[in-house]
């Protein structure tokens, strides 16, 4: 049975969602960094991330279920 998770972008990050962002299809041993690589997100380009609504590392594993938001660096003044 496969896993799914849920994927937000944000800002100049939007273009990069997938079609099936509200159902993802991950493996058993996932990571944040495994699912910008599958959405060619580069690394600089994610800055914070969020799992469930918790700020959380690239290295962190994804359950069945989980919600992860990713946001780009924000620049202004």
């Amino acid at each position: 049975m496969a896993d799914f998770i849920q994927i937000n972008l944000f800002a100049t990050l939007v273009s990069k969602l997938p079609v099936d962002a509200d159902r993802f299809p991950i493996g058993g041993e996932t990571t944040v960094a495994d699912v910008l690589e599958d959405l060619d997100i580069p690394d600089h380009q994610a800055k914070l991330i969020f799992v469930n609504g918790r700020k959380t590392a690239k290295d962190a594993r994804l359950q069945d279920g989980d919600r992860l938001g990713v946001f780009p660096p924000v620049g202004g003044g």
